[in-house]
């Protein structure tokens, strides 16, 4: 039996956040203005250490903007190292994907600015590049990556 994957609070994913994307900094650096916002929806992988949950994977949206139109911005997307290639990225993505639906039928586009080690996941879940390469200073080399909720390829 995997990690249980659902709804979370920031709380119980911020340092697994901290942890996997800004190691070596601040802990307030792995909280993105936004979080605190009722319109984002963050998500978690939870394996259980007796009668406590821990976050293996963790994924936020924020409703944001996509060319000028209402879109969903992943931010923060992390797996623990033990947990990586075992389906709870690709897993945690298609509980957010169904929430996200069901929750905003009128918000269908998804974007990222994706770690370029990461492109080749997204794009066996549908997602598609569509910027150059830039860097962000705290996180490396980074690319544009949209996607359309519900589109076949994230199942």
């Amino acid at each position: 039996m995997g990690p249980r994957i659902r709804r979370a609070a920031l709380w119980e994913i911020i340092d697994l956040r901290h942890a996997v994307l800004r190691a070596g900094l601040p802990r307030d650096a792995a909280i993105f203005s936004g979080d605190e916002l009722s319109t984002s929806r963050h998500y978690g992988a939870f394996t259980m250490d007796g009668d406590r949950a821990i976050a293996v994977g963790c994924a936020t949206f924020h409703l944001n903007q996509w060319e000028g139109s209402p879109a969903w911005q992943l931010r923060g997307m992390a797996t623990s190292p033990e947990y990586r290639g075992k389906g709870v990225g690709r897993a945690m993505l298609g509980v957010a994907d169904d929430d996200l639906v069901a929750d905003s039928s009128a918000t269908r586009q998804l974007w990222c600015n994706a770690r370029t080690p990461a492109v080749g996941f997204y794009r066996t879940l549908g997602w598609a590049v569509v910027s150059e390469e830039f860097e962000i200073p705290t996180a490396g080399p980074h690319v544009r990556m949209i996607r359309t909720i519900g589109s076949a390829a994230a199942r």
